[in-house]
């Protein structure tokens, strides 16, 4: 959920500053791994809540099981965006 937030309050961020068009691979992917984050935020809060394990966190946890899974997903994004990208260039070279 902390990833979440950061990456949320991040991108609004750079939307106010600075303008709406970004130039990065991942910059332009961005909204896509905040889809991510937060559906993955909501599925584990049900699951915590189905368990009756909402207010039990404990740092272990979150650090063996809450921060790789952080991590992977992170890093299947990053994998997507280039892959995607890749993908629209290629497209648009048979195009023209």
């Amino acid at each position: 959920m902390a990833q979440a937030i950061a990456t949320s309050a991040y991108r609004k961020a750079k939307t106010h500053s600075s303008s709406s068009h970004e130039t990065t691979i991942l910059g332009r992917h961005l909204p896509t791994l905040e889809k991510m984050l937060w559906g993955g935020t909501v599925v584990l809060l049900v699951d915590h809540a189905i368990h009756g394990e909402l207010f039990t966190f404990s740092l272990r946890e979150l650090l063996t099981v809450g921060l790789p899974m952080s991590v992977i997903l992170t890093a299947v994004w990053a994998l997507y965006a280039v892959v995607k990208e890749r993908r629209g260039k290629v497209t648009t070279a048979k195009i023209q």
